[in-house]
């Protein structure tokens, strides 16, 4: 691998997770995406209350993120071997948690009755 280009880094991502598991996070991360942008626009404004909530389920998204990867790559904590390891493990886990503060930003703005701040 002497270029580090995007359909590499597909590749890689495929041969870690499996084919369908890959494209099937995929989708949902564009699906999520998508709503997150739809209140937004719907909204016209981001709600302080959601918000702060959404922030407060970003470090279960961190670990939850963590432990899944450990756990579809069937690898632990123990098998970390140097400083390249934790940044990657830092950067999973700041991933899955702006992940789940979109996630549950979205899922209040979907599914909740809107209240006057």
């Amino acid at each position: 691998m002497e270029q580090l280009t995007f359909g590499t880094m597909i590749a890689v991502f495929e041969e870690i997770f499996g084919r369908g598991l890959f494209w099937a996070m995929v989708v949902a991360a564009v699906v999520v995406t998508l709503a997150y942008f739809y209140v937004l626009v719907r909204d016209r404004a981001m709600s302080m209350r959601k918000f702060l909530l959404a922030q407060l389920s970003m470090p279960f998204g961190a670990v939850a993120a963590v432990l899944f990867v450990q756990a579809v790559t069937h690898s632990g904590f123990r098998d970390i071997g140097g400083p390249v390891d934790v940044i990657v493990v830092l950067g999973i886990a700041a991933v899955g948690a702006v992940g789940a503060a979109i996630l549950v930003y979205t899922a209040q703005s979907l599914f909740r009755k809107t209240v006057k701040e």
